[in-house]
C-alpha cells in the first residue's frame, strides 16, 4: 500500500498515455432510486495508512464534490487521526459535523507490467551466443526498448450516514495515472457518468 500511495502522489509513467478509468463492477442498493446530496454535507474519505495521500486525496475529492453542488469536507479535517480507525470514536465526529453522506476511495491494488519490444534482440549483444553469454552475466537487468504499464485499482463507495447504509459502489482500474488531482477528477467524473447511466443522478 505504501508503493501504491507513492505512485498516486507522483507522476507515473512519463511519456505514456493515460487511460480513463474503466469500471470493472458497479452496484447500487436495490431500494435506492435516486441520489441527492445537493446542499448537504458530504465527507471525502481516502482509506490509506499514508497520511500525505490521505490528506491530498481527500482535498482533491472534496474539490470535485463541492464543484458538483454538495457541501464537501475532507475527513481529516473533522476526525482526529488517532481516532480515525475506530468506528465507535469516528462516528461521533461525523455526527457532530452534520455529515449526511460519505464518498470513500480505497486503493485496492497497484501493478506494473513491463513489455519489452523485439528490437532489443537485434543489438550486437544478442547476435551470437558467446557475445550474449558474456553480456548477460554482467548485469541481469536488460536495458532496451520497453514500455511499462501501471494499473491502479480503486474501490469507490457512497454511504448514507444517517441510514448507515451503502448506496452505491464500484471498482475501477486506471492505467498509467498521472497527478493525484487529475486522477481523482477523472475518477469522480467517470463515476458520475456511471451513476447517470443508472439514473441515480441528473
Amino acid at each position: 500500500m505504501r508503493r501504491l500511495a507513492l505512485a498516486l502522489l507522483l507522476l507515473i509513467g512519463a511519456g505514456v498515455v493515460t487511460a480513463a478509468p474503466k469500471f470493472l463492477a458497479v452496484w447500487k442498493a436495490p431500494d435506492v432510486s435516486r441520489l441527492n446530496f445537493a446542499g448537504r454535507k458530504v465527507a471525502a474519505l481516502v482509506i490509506t495508512d499514508d497520511q500525505s495521500l490521505e490528506m491530498s486525496g481527500e482535498e482533491a475529492l472534496n474539490r470535485e464534490l463541492t464543484a458538483r453542488g454538495v457541501s464537501g469536507v475532507a475527513t481529516y479535517r473533522i476526525v482526529p487521526r488517532e481516532e480515525l480507525k475506530s468506528p465507535e470514536k469516528a462516528k461521533g465526529w461525523y455526527e457532530r459535523a452534520g455529515v449526511e453522506g460519505v464518498v470513500a476511495l480505497r486503493p485496492v491494488s497497484y501493478d506494473k507490467e513491463r513489455t519489452y519490444t523485439p528490437e532489443i534482440w537485434s543489438t550486437s549483444y544478442y547476435q551470437s551466443f558467446w557475445g550474449y553469454y558474456a553480456y548477460s552475466w554482467e548485469g541481469l537487468y536488460i536495458p532496451g526498448s520497453s514500455r511499462e504499464t501501471t494499473t491502479v485499482v480503486v474501490e469507490t463507495l457512497i454511504f448514507s450516514v444517517p441510514r448507515d447504509k451503502l448506496l452505491w459502489a464500484a471498482t475501477s482500474e486506471t492505467k498509467n495515472p498521472e497527478q493525484l488531482q487529475s486522477f481523482v477528477k477523472d475518477l469522480v467524473s467517470a463515476a458520475a457518468g456511471e451513476m447517470k447511466k443508472m439514473k441515480l443522478v441528473g
